[in-house]
């Protein structure tokens, strides 16, 4: 798959998590998520005890609880969706503090909060313990689609690129007195972002013309082929089994 590509998410550690091959993690936080949207909104001690076997994942991966939360804010946008539902949902009405709010629209609010948030937690840890190119061999392990799997390492390899050319542009006109104030700057920042769209594209271009002269074929070679024991794919797979107990619980209770 190439070389490596740091991210920001990704803590360095050597934790029993950050040991893990990436295909074991890929599938454990799949089955997990998988749990966790099979459990009954009305069973809320589950989702609670799902966030307790979250922090134990954290602190088994040394991740600090700041981190993880300091990342869940880019579920900002389904939590003001979730905050909407009670006030517009349909059905039964109840006043809370003064509001006339629809039960449904507040079990479903807390459904979507509960089950969101649990998810991307669990996403944000599987991030903090892996890298982005052991990611892409966990995809490709797992067998995805290898034209996805190929799109996927594109996009992560060359978003740096296009942002540092946007920031060189940024720094061009910015030296040439310009500044976005209101309605007027609008033409030039659509003519940027057209340079940006052909040099992008120009780019592009040189980087297929330099791997097919490499050799390339339309797949990219494996440097490495990871394989897991079972002892790994039962440490993995601890999570989503705890988690599938407390799913049955909760339908059974």
């Amino acid at each position: 798959m190439g070389a490596g590509h740091a991210h920001r998410l990704y803590r360095p550690g050597h934790s029993p998590v950050h040991a893990l091959p990436p295909h074991t993690k890929l599938a454990a936080v799949l089955a997990f998520v998988l749990v966790v949207v099979s459990t009954p909104r009305e069973a809320m001690w589950a989702f609670g005890l799902y966030a307790l076997l979250l922090a134990a994942v954290a602190y088994a991966a040394r991740v600090p609880a700041g981190s993880v939360l300091k990342r869940l804010l880019v579920e900002v946008p389904f939590v003001a969706f979730a905050v909407l539902m009670p006030f517009v949902a349909q059905g039964e009405r109840v006043d809370v503090l003064g509001l006339s709010l629809s039960v449904n629209g507040l079990w479903g609010a807390w459904n979507v909060l509960a089950k969101g948030t649990l998810g991307v937690a669990a996403s944000v840890l599987l991030a903090s313990t892996t890298e982005l190119r052991e990611l892409l061999l966990g995809l490709q392990r797992l067998r995805l689609p290898p034209l996805l799997v190929q799109i996927a390492s594109f996009m992560i390899r060359y978003g740096d690129v296009i942002a540092d050319e946007m920031r060189r542009m940024r720094i061009a006109r910015e030296s040439r007195g310009f500044e976005a104030r209101g309605v007027r700057s609008w033409g030039v920042l659509a003519k940027s972002a057209g340079a940006l769209f052909i040099r992008s594209y120009e780019r592009g271009e040189r980087v297929h013309l330099a791997m097919v002269s490499r050799g390339y074929t339309g797949s990219m070679p494996v440097i490495d082929e990871m394989t897991a024991s079972r002892a790994q794919w039962s440490y993995a797979f601890a999570l989503p089994a705890a988690a599938l107990v407390v799913c049955l619980l909760g339908w059974t209770l």
